[in-house]
């Protein structure tokens, strides 16, 4: 349910409304524009009476809402939401260039990457310390050294760090971690998302190989409805039966999700594509078609990387890349 609150209502008229819906074992979520205050009501609202609610004086109006995503619902909150990472911001025209490994191998190879990739435009540094593989016998990564390597490449670059978790147990590991990533084989892995709810740090959440755009919400209404609002989609390419690229790129999912949700959508073309040469194009047109950020793999040395080399750029690609993206969103602005 959302209630609409006329403008110029006293504050403590509000608090009062919504210390009654709360009485009823529900809970809000209030979302305040510069005209209007919207109070999202979660849970069993079968139990509010509607017309009761709706011939109070400070409120405008009442909708139900059907869909089963709420604190995601963009009718809950109208305008976009800004996660703020450090001194970084994506969201709400804020854009976000995500770039690094696939896999942390060593000091030397993080760091030299990390001062690359900043020199670019990249605005934040990921990297893999624990790295799903399909094949148990391929490289799983350096695990809490990895993420030592990333964070000694923060205090050199000053570049904010995003990785992926595996396991809820590891959360201690992360505690230094600014953002924390949830690959698409875990985008339904309830028990993580839910220990994800219960801190406020950043969380990137990857869409699934095979999952709609309702399910990738309802999974960041996991994590949401354990109090953590800081959630990053991401749309990394689902499977279907093209075998020419790794997964095919859906980026009608971006204009679809700016629709649905309040919440900031990347894309990474590098998992999408899964081939170097394809990288670009589809970072230029996630960038056209509104992305609020990009997250593109690059490694100093792609033919010797011990994880996904095909789809890594070069430090001077992924350059040319950040350079066209940024020419890209100047002229997308211009247009309106």
């Amino acid at each position: 349910m959302i209630i609409i609150v006329k403008q110029n209502t006293k504050e403590e008229r509000i608090r009062d409304l919504i210390a009654w819906i709360e009485s009823q074992n529900l809970r809000t979520h209030v979302s305040s524009g510069d005209y209007t205050t919207i109070i999202g009501v979660i849970g069993d609202t079968s139990k509010l009476d509607e017309e009761l609610i709706s011939g109070l004086d400070i409120v405008e109006g009442v909708k139900r809402v059907s869909e089963p995503f709420k604190s995601s619902n963009r009718k809950f909150h109208p305008q976009d939401s800004v996660i703020s990472v450090g001194d970084q911001k994506i969201g709400a025209g804020h854009f976000a260039m995500i770039a690094g490994p696939c896999s942390v191998e060593s000091r030397e190879q993080i760091i030299s990457v990390a001062k690359s990739v900043k020199a670019a435009g990249a605005t934040m540094l990921r990297g893999g310390a624990f790295k799903p593989r399909t094949s148990p016998y391929d490289f799983q990564g350096l695990k809490a050294d990895g993420i030592e390597l990333l964070l000694e490449a923060k205090r050199e670059t000053g570049l904010p760090i995003v990785t992926e978790i595996m396991n809820a147990n590891h959360l201690p590991l992360f505690e230094d971690v600014d953002v924390i990533q949830v690959g698409a084989r875990n985008m339904q892995n309830f028990e993580l998302l839910k220990e994800l709810g219960r801190i406020r740090k950043p969380v990137l959440l990857k869409r699934g190989l095979a999952n709609t755009l309702k399910e990738l919400l309802m999974s960041a209404e996991y994590v949401m409805a354990g109090g953590n609002e800081n959630v990053i989609l991401c749309e990394r390419g689902v499977r279907t039966f093209e075998t020419t690229t790794r997964n095919t790129l859906d980026l009608s999912a971006v204009p679809a999700l700016h629709e649905l949700t309040h919440l900031p959508v990347v894309v990474d073309p590098s998992h999408a594509t899964g081939v170097a040469r394809y990288v670009k194009p589809m970072a230029l047109a996630a960038t056209a078609c509104g992305a609020d950020g990009l997250i593109i793999e690059v490694h100093n040395d792609p033919p010797h990387a011990l994880c996904d080399g095909a789809q890594s750029l070069r430090p001077e690609q992924f350059e040319d890349v950040a350079r066209c993206v940024f020419q890209i969103r100047q002229t997308v602005q211009q247009l309106g």
